[in-house]
């Protein structure tokens, strides 16, 4: 048994989600890779698969060889790419993990200049919403995080910003524009669920908002919520089209501010201070094209802050 190569057939399988698409990508029968999947199982002893009619499925023992599987890989990449003349010859696929809203609005904006520059460096963009449970899983993770983040990992800050309370002119118009936070206990609330998720402090249905100097007490306002979801693009249409008012960050509102879409509600609060970070997998060597991609996400930002006067 091709022991590499039944590790490369096993991450596939898992990646496409059956035999007969590992076997397509692949250009292989599904013979065959449903054999080199069984042989493996066999060599260690364990079964790797949970194989049903309808679905496939990682068992324990699979999901914590599939993490060492593609380390192997990922290292084996790497041997390969360092024999490469210079940055321009770097090749191989850089496994990014991103929540969707960050996927759509920060890295894809990038993916045009970074195939101009790197040609065979492939982006693999994965999108889960809790990207920052992933770290260990991908070559980068592109997360979110406040001020109070102190996590044991290894992140590059990227870009700051703020979570501001936005609202479309109709809807202020129906119900009236907030002066202060109390006010909103009068407002429709469009939530985000995906935070109150990750609170350590139970539902938090409660906006709880600070002033922008800093010099007031913090308000927290038992705003009823007519909508949840985890997806931030949800929320901020329903926004736009006049549901309520919501929580976003100020740099995803500012085309629909700077259109009349949408106004900055209680423009003397925030919601929150966050940083956007590229994570990345601890105990591992930072690969050549791990690299690159991070100095050109950093470069892209900065680039883009001047382009916008910040």
């Amino acid at each position: 048994m091709d022991r590499l190569q039944a590790m490369k057939v096993f991450e596939r399988v898992v990646e496409e989600g059956g035999f007969a698409a590992a076997a397509r990508a692949m250009d292989m029968s599904p013979p065959v890779v449903t054999r080199m999947v069984a042989e493996l199982e066999q060599h260690l002893g364990t079964r790797l698969l949970q194989r049903t009619t309808r679905k496939l499925a990682l068992t324990d023992a699979g999901e914590s060889y599939l993490q060492r599987v593609r380390a192997i890989l990922h290292e084996i990449d790497d041997a390969e790419a360092a024999a490469a003349a210079s940055t321009r010859d770097l090749r191989g696929t850089i496994r990014i993990v991103a929540a969707p809203v960050l996927a759509t609005n920060f890295l894809a904006p990038m993916v045009a200049v970074w195939h101009e520059n790197f040609p065979k460096l492939q982006l693999d963009i994965n999108i889960d919403a809790f990207a920052s449970d992933r770290v260990d899983e991908f070559d980068v993770t592109v997360m979110v995080a406040g001020e109070d983040f102190d996590a044991n990992i290894v992140a590059r800050p990227l870009l700051q910003g703020e979570a501001i309370v936005v609202a479309s002119p109709q809807y202020l118009s129906r119900r009236g524009t907030p002066r202060e936070p109390h006010d909103l206990v009068q407002h429709d609330y469009l939530r985000d669920s995906g935070v109150a998720a990750r609170s350590q402090t139970g539902p938090a249905r409660r906006l709880r908002l600070q002033s922008l100097d800093g010099r007031l007490p913090v308000q927290e306002v038992d705003a009823p919520a007519v909508m949840q979801s985890v997806s931030t693009e949800l929320l901020l249409r329903a926004a736009v089209d006049g549901a309520g008012v919501a929580v976003t960050s100020r740099l995803l509102a500012e085309e629909h501010l700077a259109r009349g879409e949408l106004v900055h509600v209680l423009p003397e609060w925030i919601y929150s201070r966050y940083t956007i970070y590229a994570a990345l997998p601890s105990g591992r060597m930072l690969p050549a094209r791990t690299k690159v991609f991070l100095d050109f996400l950093t470069e892209r930002v900065r680039v883009s802050l001047a382009e916008q006067g910040r």
